[in-house]
């Protein structure tokens, strides 16, 4: 525990302009940052006597090590710096809203030749039109299904779209009138982006005009006694009344506005959001946060508010945004939310009428919210505690430990040797943490040596972090041998790691590698623990627990004890020890698949510069199989279509070096395919993996 004073800036230090502060840990982790008006009045808040501070605010402050701070010119500029850093570094003591990425949204993919709507989550792409959020995906899609008989939108995939082309048939829907079909040509494409851009304004709001247009369409067939054609338009507008039905009217003014409630109690709190687009309910979501600081109702409001529109832009801002309580000062919010939207946007708290009466029922839904959360909630934190306390017990900790690393070996036959590494912190999983690693420090199948390796390569970089101020570059490890580069691909949603190259000590982003934890868990029984524990060892780290699990009886080991210790099969700590090992398990199987994968995917070809994927399957075609392909001359590659004669000469140089495979085999039937048919027939094209068994044969081997 840090004593404020000990980073107290000194008198007449501190700016007294507008501006945005940053609280830093002992590891210069960005742990909160906040703005203010004035930064000399705010930051000396965060340094009186502690028993007068919330005891949340005591808790930051005494766990930073260190305060900085940026002026910016007005407050505006504030709220925006704020809102990149907390996204940014993802400060723990700041208040973050969870669930925001789960809901679903109607969209409409403006930005492709042929618009198409589906369900979408997550992120929103630039270019593409959405509507909601709405609570379930089913909702959405029963809207959309009554709307496609007016709005025949393409609604398929684009590898149905492609096939379809491809054949001249259109799936389903085109035959039966609920797609345009714009994949067989029987809408240009002009007319089909128009007819997504009236799909667009209807669920925009815009009803009353379209409705208008039909009922006037439908008159005019009936007095032609075209009474088909008044039949089909009279089941069309039934048809978007119904869809207009599952949004009731709430505002009778056609409002365009967003009302936001909270509902809090000293340690957390639940947003509500209601989106009422032209008088009706088009959408609703709902966030819930810890209070990790002492905050008003204005304060959590400010902070939905950033969250909610910090991406949006245009018409995604609505010109009225109603709120229980203002943010203090409410003009630099307002003016943020104005130029997000490039128009007027009114923040106020509603006083009377129908917005009043809408905003209280937003907040009794904030209230249940609140109330569902802390009753789950309850539950979950109470046994992940005791799961913790077990463990610490069975293990002679002297604490619960809250960090827990666990490591596990995976290979196929002893080729394509992986590991893998995953953190749960409190008990849960913490994705952003995980980090996976190839063997390369000798070949073959070993897995205590696999575990010795990764353990002294992990907390190597544990050590040169805490000796070194600022990140290492992209090379080996600090004092490694040859070889020894752990892999440090993403662990989720197949997303790049920044380059540590790009970070710099006052960055603030977690450190790779840079924080220990209390309890290293290997999958495995005493060799492994052993191997993990003599790499430790070997490093000079004696601060941190080790244990292995071995998956056959469950049997919890420590380095150096002849005997198990046996947890309950009912016990929580058990159970928590499994899901993490598992876990391991899990990301290590995924690692090594995709390893293997690339590798069976390989081609000769792929070492030709130059040499695309058309052009690939060219020759394949040309040739019908790899194999004449190696055997053909320079003058037989050049009549191929897009190749050369340099380029012909370097696919037999490079064909000519590579070791020829062995022959490939139907893994249905285990029968050995010939590699001498004629170009015309069917061996497989460039990538697909040469297989020497069946592939569920080979999988039972995989550790």
């Amino acid at each position: 525990m840090a004593d404020p004073s000990s980073y107290r800036p000194r008198p007449g230090e501190i700016p007294d302009s507008p501006g945005v502060y940053r609280f830093r840990d002992e590891h210069r982790r960005v742990i909160y940052v906040g703005k203010a008006k004035s930064l000399r009045q705010r930051l000396a808040n965060y340094f009186q006597d502690l028993a007068g501070l919330h005891p949340r605010t005591r808790s930051m402050v005494t766990t930073a090590a260190s305060v900085e701070w940026t002026v910016v010119s007005t407050e505006v500029e504030a709220l925006q710096l704020e809102y990149s850093w907390i996204k940014e570094y993802d400060p723990r003591f700041n208040v973050k809203y969870r669930d925001d990425k789960s809901y679903p949204y109607l969209a409409v993919t403006m930005n492709e030749e042929f618009p198409r709507v589906q369900v979408m989550r997550g992120h929103k792409r630039k270019g593409v039109r959405y509507f909601g959020p709405y609570a379930h995906a089913w909702a959405i899609r029963d809207t959309v299904d009554l709307m496609l008989r007016v709005f025949p939108v393409r609604t398929c995939s684009a590898g149905v779209f492609k096939n379809a082309a491809r054949t001249g048939r259109p799936c389903l829907l085109g035959y039966i009138g609920k797609c345009s079909a714009p994949c067989v040509e029987r809408i240009s494409p002009g007319d089909h982006r128009e007819l997504a851009e009236e799909f667009c304004d209807f669920m925009a709001g815009r009803t009353g005009t379209y409705l208008r247009r039909l009922e006037r369409r439908m008159a005019e067939a009936a007095e032609e006694m075209e009474y088909e054609r008044a039949a089909r338009l009279r089941d069309d507008i039934g048809a978007l009344k119904k869809a207009m039905e599952k949004n009731a009217v709430v505002l009778a003014d056609a409002t365009d506005a967003d009302l936001i409630a909270v509902a809090e109690d000293e340690l957390e709190a639940a947003v509500q959001i209601f989106h009422v687009r032209g008088g009706r309910v088009r959408g609703q979501r709902g966030w819930v946060t810890d209070k990790v600081e002492e905050i008003t109702t204005g304060a959590l409001v400010e902070h939905a508010v950033q969250q909610l529109y910090g991406e949006e832009t245009g018409d995604a801002v609505p010109r009225e945004v109603l709120v229980p309580a203002l943010p203090d000062p409410v003009e630099p919010v307002q003016e943020w939310l104005t130029g997000r939207r490039g128009a007027n946007v009114s923040l106020r708290v509603p006083q009377r009428g129908d917005k009043k009466a809408l905003m209280e029922t937003v907040q009794r839904n904030a209230q249940q919210a609140l109330v569902l959360h802390k009753t789950k909630r309850a539950s979950d934190l109470t046994t992940r505690s005791r799961a913790l306390e077990e463990i610490s017990d069975a293990l002679g900790l002297d604490s619960a430990p809250l960090r827990i690393e666990c490591y596990d070996i995976s290979h196929l036959q002893g080729d394509d040797v992986v590991a893998s590494m995953v953190v749960f912190e409190d008990g849960l999983a913490r994705k952003s943490e995980y980090r996976r690693f190839q063997i390369k420090g000798f070949a073959g199948q070993d897995d205590v040596r696999s575990m010795r390796e990764v353990i002294t390569r992990r907390f190597r970089r544990y050590l040169a972090e805490k000796e070194r101020t600022g990140e290492w570059t992209d090379g080996e490890e600090p004092g490694a041998e040859p070889g020894a580069q752990a892999d440090l691909g993403a662990a989720s949603a197949g997303l790049a790691e920044p380059p540590a190259s790009t970070l710099t000590e006052d960055d603030g982003r977690p450190k790779r590698f840079a924080y220990p934890p209390q309890l290293v868990v290997v999958d495995g029984g005493a060799p492994q623990v052993a191997a993990a524990q003599r790499a430790l060892d070997e490093l000079g780290i004696d601060d941190i627990a080790v244990c292995g699990l071995a998956k056959r009886l469950e049997e919890v080991w420590l380095p150096g004890d002849d005997d198990p210790v046996v947890l309950p099969r009912t016990s929580e700590g058990l159970y928590l020890l499994q899901r993490i090992r598992d876990e391991a398990h899990r990301f290590a199987i995924a690692y090594q698949r995709t390893k293997r994968a690339k590798r069976f995917r390989s081609s000769p070809l792929d070492d030709v510069p130059g040499l695309g994927e058309t052009r690939k399957r060219a020759l394949i075609k040309h040739f019908g199989s790899l194999k004449r392909l190696r055997s053909a001359t320079i003058e037989q590659i050049c009549d191929v279509p897009g190749i050369g004669r340099k380029t012909a000469e370097t696919i037999v140089a490079a064909l000519a070096q590579a070791v020829p495979g062995g022959p490939a085999v139907n893994t249905a039937t285990g029968e050995i395919m010939d590699d001498t048919e004629e170009p015309g027939q069917q061996t497989g094209s460039p990538g697909e993996p040469v297989s020497t068994g069946a592939p569920d044969e080979r999988r039972g081997q995989e550790r």
